[in-house]
């Protein structure tokens, strides 16, 4: 059985009260979880502060408390450990719990704003077709090899991320490609894994409800590179001017990727249609099936992280052109009418830019690009404005409607996005607030040939309203009603 000191390994501890050689069962952080002689670590959340707990997890049978505050009464035969950061304690402990899973692993992080998902999901499926045991930790979904879990967070709390990390391991999994967000660095989340690479995609607006100014969500992804060893790799986009910034401290080697700039891993597009890209990358030319300039700096980065972790450069360039889009990135399909629907998790300013963008550097401009899209609710208010704005400038027409309103009226949040719409496109717009309504709309809008995108939500399957969750998936939604439109 593990004791209390075997996980303590690597924590700044402050001050110890009680003995730390006891054998303990389990940690947790949520204090409804905890049993008899488990370990609680008091986080100070944004919402609770989990000090106030230490008395009810006592009673529940806790052996030991970790917590950076302690408290004024202590219970004789517990043992309390004041440490700087809990936060990072948690991750630390929970590391040193599952026997530091990571350390056996090939673990790669993808951080960034745009392109997290889609880059983590095609490198697993690339060393999966290279015959390799795979692991992923992603937004869509956490695979250990070819078993699939479901995904509740883009970096899940320390201890479930090493809880799965443990059982690649026991799987036999080498390499592990993970999604880095933002929140997760903030929250200390990664702390105490041992990463061989870094990844940064770009950096654009989003998650200013959670980070206070752009500058501080920005250094807080630089903090991913600053921690990385010296032995890993970082690999950044840098026709994104912040991705020689998230360079300037790091200790890792440091390569480049772009499509504008000199760098390491060069592309440059030759073709681009709804069929796929031809690129030419480091003067070798390749075919992927995916499709648009955002995906050319995917296909780039993964092709820099392929060759960075050993894989043969004319492997590499096969295993490519097998590559299979992530369901809800630029997911598409063509009905019988020559109707063509776009599914795209685009949610920010950028991701949407970069999508319209797409979609009408293909179009020849005689067909309609019909936009259904929204924003979500209890999240940023200041992009609202900026998406309508986008939406009613880069399509012919524009359906906004909700998303996931959660605890705000969906009219509010649809009269935010209104206000970023210029009087010349007014007339190009209309608002439905239902979301099956409005794709519904959308598919009666469109002739044989037009384009319609469905933004926002992209591989979700649900809609999330006054705190519950409702089956929704836009892709079978739009899927649905155009089969309707055939009859």
């Amino acid at each position: 059985m593990i004791q209390l000191k075997d996980i303590l390994y690597k924590v700044t501890i402050n001050a110890v009260v009680g003995s730390t050689s006891v054998a303990i069962n389990d940690m947790y952080f949520d204090s409804r979880q905890v049993s008899n002689g488990d370990v609680f670590v008091a986080i100070k959340g944004s919402t609770v502060d989990g000090h106030q707990f230490i008395d009810a997890v006592i009673e529940q049978g806790a052996i030991a408390i970790v917590c950076e505050v302690l408290p004024s009464h202590l219970v004789d035969g517990v043992t309390y450990i004041e440490v700087e950061d809990a936060n990072v304690a948690l991750a630390y402990m929970a590391s040193n719990f599952f026997g530091n899973p990571s350390e056996n692993l090939r673990l790669v992080g993808v951080t960034g704003t745009n392109g997290k998902t889609t880059i983590a999901s095609l490198l697993y499926q690339l060393f999966k077709n290279a015959g390799y045991k795979v692991g992923l930790l992603s937004t869509v979904k956490i695979m250990v090899d070819t078993t699939e879990y479901k995904a509740t967070h883009t970096t899940p709390d320390s201890l479930t991320i090493n809880s799965y990390l443990k059982l690649m391991n026991d799987a036999g999994v080498e390499f592990c490609f993970m999604e880095v967000s933002s929140h997760g660095i903030h929250q200390k989340r990664t702390d105490g894994l041992h990463f061989e690479g870094g990844i940064f995609t770009n950096l654009s607006h989003d998650h200013l409800d959670y980070h206070d100014t752009f500058a501080e969500y920005r250094d807080v992804k630089k903090r991913f590179f600053d921690n990385l060893p010296k032995t890993a790799f970082a690999l950044v986009n840098i026709d994104d001017k912040n991705g020689l910034i998230m360079l300037q401290n790091t200790k890792a080697k440091t390569y480049t990727y772009a499509l504008k700039t000199y760098a390491d891993y060069k592309a440059q597009v030759l073709e681009n249609e709804f069929s796929g890209l031809l690129l030419k990358l480091n003067d070798v030319e390749l075919w992927t099936k995916l499709i648009g300039d955002f995906n050319a700096y995917n296909i780039t980065a993964i092709y820099g992280v392929a060759e960075l972790l050993g894989l043969e450069k004319v492997e590499i360039l096969r295993l490519i052109s097998e590559l299979e889009s992530v369901s809800g990135r630029f997911q598409y399909l063509i009905s019988e009418e020559k109707i063509t629907a776009i599914v795209d998790y685009a949610h920010t300013p950028d991701a949407l830019k970069n999508v319209l963008e797409t979609i009408n550097s293909i179009r020849t401009n005689n067909e309609q690009l019909i936009t259904v899209v929204g924003c979500g609710g209890d999240r940023d208010t200041s992009k609202r404005p900026k998406m309508g704005h986008i939406a009613s400038a880069l399509s012919t027409k524009v359906i906004f409607t909700s998303d996931n309103p959660r605890s705000e009226v969906p009219e509010t949040i649809i009269e935010a996005i209104e206000k970023g719409v210029e009087p010349q496109n007014f007339k190009k717009t209309m608002s439905i607030v239902d979301r099956k309504q409005a794709i519904k709309t959308a598919c009666q809008l469109a002739s044989p040939k037009d384009i319609i995108l469905i933004a926002g939500k992209g591989h979700e399957t649900y809609q999330e309203i006054k705190g519950e969750r409702f089956d929704f998936d836009d892709f079978k939604t739009v899927q649905e009603f155009l089969k309707q439109l055939q009859k």
